[in-house]
C-alpha cells in the first residue's frame, strides 16, 4: 500500500499507512508479551543459556511463553522493528523441547504416556539443547551452525551423545526446510523459502585479497570490537531503564513499544528523503527501479529509471535489506553518505528497540549494522583493496557479531553456510577472532551481560580467584535442617513450610545405625509426594516395601512447569501429625560430598561440572554431626560470597 500511495505521489497518506500498519502489529505483539506470557519478551537465548546451566526460572519454556514467542515474533518482524526471528526460534526450539520432555501438558490436554521416559534432568536438558540448535538451524538455515552454537553458546555441560543427537536434530531440520522450500517454490508462500537453504549467496564475487586487504580486515576486527564493545554497554543502560518503566504495569509497556514502534517508522520513511536519486545501473539483471514488495532498487521518490538506495535498505524485509548489502559486482550501488546514515540508524535503533515487550533477536540487528559499516570500508578502501565491497560487508558483519556475541567457531560455520563462500574462511576466522580479543578487553559479551542484569545466577566454567582463599565451610549458608531416616509428619510439614530449602540431608540414627551417619538427601518434591501418598506408622519403623508398592516411580519423575505436588495439595490431618514416615526409598543415599577444608575454587568447578544442586559438606574429624552444611548454587555466587567477605577480593 505504501509503495502504491508513493507511485501517485500521496506522501503524507503513504507514511500514515506504513505507519498505522505497524503501529497496530506493534502493539498486537505487545498485548501478547504483557498479559499473557511477558517470559516471552526479549530474545530469549539468555534464558536458555541460564536453564541449560542449571537454572529453571518462571515460565521461560512454558507453552503460553511458545504460543507468544510464535505469534510475536511474526508481528513484530512484521511492524518493521529492527529485530531479528533468530533469538526468538532458539526460545521457540527449546520451549518445544521442553514440552517434549515434561509429556506434554496436562492443562492444555496434549499429553503423551510414551513420552514419560523423558522425565528426568539429563533427558530434558539434552532435549532442549537439541531445541535450541534446531532453532538455530532454522533461523539460519546452518544445521552444522546450529550444532556449534549449541556447543559454543547454549550448553553448559556436553556429552559425545549429545553431538549426535544435536547434529541429527539438525539435519531433520535442513530436510524439512528443503521439502517447504521445495513446495512454496512457485511463490505462493510469500517471500518464504527466497534464496533457497542459501541466504545470501556471496560465492559469485572473486575471493582474493593482499596486504592491503589483510590491513582493510584487520581494520573491521578492531571497528567491530570496538562497536560491539560500546553495543552491550548500551543495550545493558537501555535495559536497565526498560527494567524501570515496564514494572509500572501492563498498559506502559503496551505504550513504550508503540513510541518505538512510531519513532521506526518515521526513520524508515524520513531518512530516504534525504537520500539522492542515482540512476539505475544498464547492466542490472534487476528490475530498476522496483516497486514490488521486496528486492532492490527502490523508487520511492525518485523520478523514472532512478532510484533511493536508502529506501532499499529501510523500506525493505530485513533479509532483503542483509541481502542488498552483500550483493557483489555493485560497488557503488549506494552512496558513502547513505551507508552511515543507515549504519548509525540501524545501530541507535538496535539499541533501544532490544528490551521493549516483544520477542527480539539481537542477530539481525547486529548483522545488518555491521554489513553497513562492513560496506563502508570497503567503499573507502577500493581503490587500493581487490576485495568486493559485498565481502567486506560480510566481513564486517562478522566484525560486529563477533564483538557483540563474543562466539567464534559457529559464528564463523554460520556465516559460511549462509554465504556459500569457503574461500572466505580465513578472514572470517581471523576478523572474528579480533573483534572478539577487542572486545573482551571492555567487557563481556552481550548475552552473559543480560543473564546477569536478569539476576539469573548462573555458574561460570572457572572459580573467581578469591574463591582459592576460602574452604567450603566458609560459606556454608544457615541453620542447617535435618530429618531421620524414619521422621515424624509434623516435622517435616514444619520444615516444608518454614524453609524454601529443596533438599534436606537425613541422618540415621540409633536404633537404625550404631552411632550418627548421613544416610543421604531427600527432595522437597519427593517429600511432597510421600506425604500426599499418606503411607505413615505410629511406630517408627521401616516401610519401604509399602512405598514402593503404593506409588509408582514416575510419580516422583521430574515434573513439568505446574505440574507438581504443593504444599497446598496436602491434607494432613491433626493426628496423622505425630504419625511418622519412612524417608529411606526417596533418599538418595550416594550425594557429592566434599570435605569442609576442601578449596572453595575446587568444590566450585565440581559443583559446576557435575551439574549439582546440593553439595553435601561433611566434616573432617570425627565425633561431631556427620555434615556440617549444603552448597547450592546461591553459596557459589560472588554476590553471597562478597556480602559474608568484603574484603576478600582485595587479596591476590
Amino acid at each position: 500500500m505504501t509503495t502504491k500511495l508513493m507511485l501517485e505521489h500521496k506522501y503524507y497518506k503513504a507514511f500514515a499507512a506504513l505507519a498505522g500498519c505497524n503501529l497496530a502489529l506493534a502493539a498486537a505483539a505487545a498485548a501478547l508479551c504483557a498479559y499473557i506470557a511477558p517470559a516471552a519478551a526479549g530474545s530469549g537465548i539468555p534464558e536458555v543459556k541460564a536453564y541449560l546451566n542449571g537454572v529453571d526460572a518462571h515460565s521461560i519454556l512454558a507453552p503460553s511463553t511458545l504460543f507468544v514467542k510464535i505469534f510475536g515474533s511474526i508481528l513484530c518482524v512484521s511492524a518493521g522493528f529492527v529485530v531479528g526471528k533468530e533469538g526468538p526460534m532458539v526460545h521457540t526450539g527449546a520451549c518445544i523441547a521442553s514440552l517434549i520432555g515434561q509429556g506434554g501438558s496436562r492443562k492444555y490436554h496434549l499429553t503423551w504416556r510414551w513420552l514419560k521416559y523423558f522425565k528426568n534432568d539429563r533427558d530434558r536438558r539434552d532435549l532442549i539443547t537439541c531445541g535450541a540448535a534446531a532453532g538455530v538451524a532454522s533461523a539460519f538455515r546452518a544445521p552444522v551452525g546450529g550444532v556449534l552454537f549449541a556447543l559454543e553458546e547454549a550448553a553448559s555441560w556436553w556429552r559425545s551423545a549429545l553431538l549426535w543427537r544435536t547434529f541429527f536434530t539438525t539435519a531433520v531440520v535442513a530436510i524439512v526446510l528443503r521439502a517447504f522450500i521445495q513446495l512454496c517454490s512457485t511463490g505462493t508462500c510469500g517471500l518464504f523459502g527466497e534464496g533457497g537453504l542459501i541466504m545470501y549467496d556471496v560465492s559469485a564475487a572473486k575471493v582474493a585479497y593482499s596486504v592491503p586487504d589483510i590491513l582493510a580486515v584487520i581494520l573491521l576486527g578492531v571497528i567491530g570490537g570496538i562497536f560491539g564493545s560500546l553495543y552491550n554497554y548500551l543495550v545493558d543502560k537501555v535495559l536497565r531503564t526498560y527494567s524501570i518503566i515496564n514494572e509500572k504495569g501492563p498498559a506502559v509497556k503496551i505504550l513504550l513499544v508503540v513510541t518505538i514502534s512510531l519513532l521506526t517508522s518515521i526513520c524508515s520513511y524520513g531518512l530516504p528523503w534525504f537520500a539522492t536519486c542515482i540512476p539505475c545501473p544498464i547492466d542490472t539483471t534487476e528490475s530498476c527501479p522496483n516497486t514490488d514488495l521486496s528486492g532492490n532498487y527502490k523508487s520511492f521518490q525518485c523520478p523514472p529509471n532512478h532510484y533511493n538506495d536508502l529506501a532499499s535498505l529501510f523500506l525493505n524485509t530485513n533479509d532483503d535489506a542483509i541481502r542488498n548489502l552483500l550483493s557483489t559486482s555493485t560497488t557503488k550501488e549506494f552512496h558513502i553518505s547513505s551507508l552511515f546514515i543507515f549504519f548509525i540508524a540501524i545501530y541507535c535503533l538496535g539499541v533501544i528497540t532490544y528490551g521493549i515487550a516483544i520477542p527480539s533477536g539481537l542477530f539481525i540487528p547486529v548483522i545488518l549494522a555491521g554489513a553497513g559499516y562492513g560496506r563502508l570500508i570497503g567503499r573507502l578502501f577500493d581503490p587500493i583493496t581487490k576485495l568486493d565491497v559485498g565481502l567486506f560487508a560480510l566481513l564486517g558483519a562478522a566484525s560486529f557479531l563477533g564483538g557483540t556475541m563474543r562466539m567464534t567457531v559457529s559464528l564463523c560455520v554460520i556465516l559460511l553456510e549462509l554465504t556459500n563462500d569457503l574461500l572466505l574462511l580465513p578472514l572470517v576466522m581471523l576478523v572474528l577472532l579480533i573483534s572478539k580479543t577487542v572486545g573482551d578487553m571492555f567487557n563481556h559479551g552481550v548475552y552473559d551481560q543480560i543473564v546477569k542484569l536478569k539476576g539469573l545466577p548462573y555458574m561460570e566454567a572457572h572459580a573467581e580467584p578469591y574463591m582459592k582463599h576460602l574452604v567450603a565451610r566458609d560459606v556454608v549458608s544457615g541453620p542447617l535442617i535435618t530429618f531421620s531416616g524414619v521422621e515424624k509428619v509434623g516435622n517435616i510439614l514444619h520444615a516444608l513450610k518454614t524453609t524454601g530449602h529443596n533438599g534436606f540431608p537425613v541422618i540415621d540414627e540409633p536404633p537404625f545405625a550404631d552411632a550418627p551417619e548421613l544416610c543421604g538427601l531427600v527432595l522437597r518434591s519427593h517429600l511432597l509426594v510421600l506425604l500426599k501418598g499418606k503411607i505413615f506408622s505410629w511406630d517408627r519403623v521401616l516401610s519401604g516395601d509399602e512405598v514402593v508398592r503404593r506409588i509408582s516411580k514416575f510419580d516422583f519423575a521430574k515434573a513439568g512447569s505446574g505440574k507438581g505436588v504443593k504444599l497446598e495439595d496436602l491434607d494432613i490431618k491433626d493426628e496423622e501429625m505425630d504419625m511418622y514416615v519412612d524417608l529411606h526409598p526417596i533418599t538418595n543415599t550416594s550425594p557429592y560430598t566434599v570435605v569442609e577444608t576442601m578449596s572453595l575454587a575446587k568444590a566450585a568447578v565440581l559443583f559446576r561440572q557435575l551439574g549439582l544442586r546440593h553439595m553435601c559438606v561433611v566434616p573432617k574429624s570425627q565425633g561431631r554431626p556427620p555434615i556440617v552444611g549444603i552448597l547450592t548454587r546461591h553459596d557459589f555466587l560472588p554476590e553471597h560470597i562478597l556480602g559474608l567477605y568484603p574484603h576478600i577480593r582485595l587479596r591476590k
